[in-house]
Parts: structure tokens; sequence; C-alpha cells
């Protein structure tokens, strides 16, 4: 792993979803701005507008100009932004990673939360999308909330340095969200940076967790603040070998 900047801050927004789209946009721009640069930056799953069946179209709409805006300040800052989508006839669940104002990696969410009805409203992504990707020498994957309970993915991101999860995880299985995402970073022995929703029917329990499952979280602060260490994931990868070890 070598990166030209070894020390990024990680950030895990746990903002609240209002009704008013334009409210959300303009509040989750703010909150990224002030963020330093040499930054990972992952929001909670569609924190603009919450799944708004009644309102998709209009969602749609919000989520273009949210995509237009986060470029605009996404210089030296690594930013995952889910939205609503459209293509062609079909809504989609997507997931773009922003960097130095582009877009270097997009992921449909492949698996749809039943509970939430997601399946009567997207169309599912593939899973061929769910693979690591690489910026400034960091390797990232990425999983999607409810994805996060199919350890076939975490397997297809072994050997990635941090795994993104933003999330709408809601508060009755809030210990599950807990387990998994240390889960995640034990067995991969990576970073993970798990981004929630502060509504109150939502789990928060947004964390930064290091490879050894140690995690830094707060119910009650809108921003959390790690930090990526490469070399604490090449630590315990040579102290517990798990063939993810490579000089």
């Amino acid at each position: 792993m070598t990166t030209s900047n070894p020390k990024w801050k990680t950030f895990a927004i746990q903002m609240a979803t209002s009704e008013n789209f334009d409210e959300n946009i303009a509040h989750l721009l703010e909150l990224v701005a002030d963020l330093p640069k040499h930054s990972i930056i992952v929001t909670p799953e569609v924190c603009i507008t919450g799944f708004a069946y009644e309102r998709m179209n209009e969602a749609v709409e919000a989520g273009l100009y949210a995509l237009e805006q986060m470029i605009k300040i996404s210089d030296d800052k690594i930013i995952t932004l889910t939205t609503i989508a459209k293509e062609g006839e079909d809504f989609v669940n997507r997931t773009d990673v922003i960097y130095n104002k582009e877009i270097v990696h997009t992921q449909h969410k492949v698996k749809l939360f039943p509970l939430g009805n997601e399946h009567h409203h997207f169309k599912a992504g593939s899973e061929e999308e769910i693979k690591i990707f690489e910026i400034d020498g960091i390797k990232l994957g990425l999983i999607v909330c409810f994805e996060l309970r199919f350890t076939e993915f975490w397997l297809k991101l072994r050997g990635a340095d941090i795994i993104l999860n933003p999330s709408l995880w809601g508060k009755p299985r809030k210990q599950h969200y807990e387990i998994l995402t240390r889960a995640l970073a034990i067995t991969n022995q990576c970073y993970v940076v798990a981004a929630d929703s502060a509504n109150a029917d939502m789990a928060k329990s947004s964390a930064i967790i290091d490879p050894n499952g140690k995690a830094i979280s707060d119910d009650y602060a809108e921003v959390i603040e790690g930090i990526f260490d490469p070399r604490e994931v090449r630590r315990i990868r040579r102290y517990i070998d798990m063939d993810l070890f490579h000089e």
C-alpha cells in the first residue's frame, strides 16, 4: 500500500433527514465543506431524501443537484453520496464515490431490503460492481446497508484497506449493525467507516472501526472522526496471518 497522503482522516456523517430535500442538501454540503482536506467521508444512505417513494422523480432531481454540488467541494476529499437515481424507466439506489472533482466509482445496491419494500421500488444492481477500487494508493470497497448481512460480499472485498458503509439501518436491529460492522473490520483486517442516519427510528451507531475491531462511535454526534493509518492495516495482517499481508 503506497499513498501520497499517508495521514488521511476519516469521517462518518450521522445526520437526520427531513422531508425538505433542499434543507437536507444544504446541511450536508455545509458539513462536508467544513471538513479538512485529505479526508475520507461517508454519508448515510439516501440521506438527502430518505426513501421518498411518493416523491421518486423529485428525489432523483434532488440527487442530481446534490451530486453536482458535492463534486465541486471534493478537492482532496474522498466522499460517498448515495441517492435515488433513474436509469431508463427504472429507479435505482446508487452510490457514487467522488474524489478531486470526479466520480471515481459507482455502485448500485444489489440486495434490496424487503422489510422496507425496496424491492418494489428499485431495480437491483449487479454483484460484479462490488469490487475493490483504488484511490491514491488506498484500496477501498463499498457495501451498502442491508448488503452488510451477506458475507459473500465481504469475501469479494478481502484485501481492501477501507470498506465504506453508507446505511439507513433501523433502530430495532441496532445491535446487529454494531456487531456486523465490527466483524467485517476484524474478518477483513481493514478499516470500516460506517455512516447511519440520526433519525429517531434509526440505529445511529455510526463508527470508524480499525482492523482490530476497535470502534470510535457516538450516537449523539453528527460527525464521527477517526484516522486511517495504513501501518495499522499492515501490522494486524502481519500479526494475525490470514493470507492478507503482502510487503
